[in-house]
C-alpha cells in the first residue's frame, strides 16, 4: 500500500503545471479543457489504435470511446492521480484488450500505404518491408508487441509504458530487449 501511495505521489508531482491546470479545469466541467485534451491526444490515440488494428473505422470508433470515458471520469480522483498521456493510453490499452476478448481475433500491426508521389516500384518495396515487419512483429508475444508499439511507435518512455501496461519499469526493459532480439532474429531469417 505504501508503494502505491508513493507511486501516486511521484506521478502527480511529475505532472506539468499545464497538465495540472488542464485537469483541474476539466474536473470543473470546463468543456474547453476537455477539448484541449482531445486536440492534444486524439491523433496520438488514433495512431496507437490504427497501428494495432489496421482498420481506420475501428481506430476512429475506439478513439472516440477513449474520450467518452475521459468525459465520464473527468470528475473522479483517478483522473488527477496520473499523467494525462499515461491515463489515456491505459484506457486505450484496456479497450483493445476488451475488443480482442470479444472478437477473439489475432492482432494485426499494419500501416496504411501512402499513395503520395511514390512510384510503383517504391510502393511495392515499401509494402514488402511492411509485410516483413508485420510478420516479424506477429512472432512476438502480445506484451512484447505492446512494448515495441508504445516505445517506438508512440515514442513513450519505459516508465510511461510501465504505467500503461501495469508492470514494473524493469519488466518493460526486459520485454523490450527480448522483443528487439526476436525482431532481429525474425528479420534476419526472413527472405529479402
Amino acid at each position: 500500500m505504501t508503494g502505491e501511495i508513493a507511486t501516486r505521489a511521484r506521478s502527480t508531482s511529475d505532472l506539468s503545471d499545464n497538465e495540472h491546470h488542464l485537469i483541474a479545469r476539466a474536473q470543473r466541467g470546463d468543456s474547453a479543457a476537455l477539448s484541449a485534451i482531445y486536440d492534444e491526444y486524439a491523433e496520438k490515440i488514433y495512431i496507437y489504435f490504427y497501428h494495432r488494428l489496421g482498420d481506420r473505422q475501428l481506430a476512429e470508433d475506439l478513439t472516440g470511446e477513449v474520450f467518452v470515458r475521459v468525459v465520464e471520469a473527468a470528475d473522479t480522483p483517478r483522473f488527477a492521480d496520473t499523467s494525462l498521456s499515461g491515463w489515456l493510453y491505459r484506457i486505450a490499452h484496456n479497450l483493445l484488450v476488451d475488443y480482442f476478448r470479444q472478437r477473439r481475433e489475432e492482432v494485426t500491426l499494419t500501416e496504411g500505404l501512402s499513395m503520395d508521389s511514390e512510384g510503383p516500384a517504391a510502393l511495392a518495396e515499401r509494402k514488402l518491408a511492411q509485410d516483413r515487419l508485420r510478420q516479424a512483429l506477429e512472432s512476438l508475444t502480445e506484451d512484447q508487441r505492446q512494448v515495441i508499439v508504445l516505445r517506438f511507435g508512440e515514442g513513450l518512455t519505459a516508465r510511461e509504458v510501465a504505467e500503461i501496461m501495469g508492470k514494473k519499469e524493469n519488466a518493460i526493459w526486459q520485454l523490450q530487449h527480448r522483443a528487439l532480439n526476436g525482431l532481429r532474429r525474425a528479420l534476419e531469417g526472413a527472405p529479402a
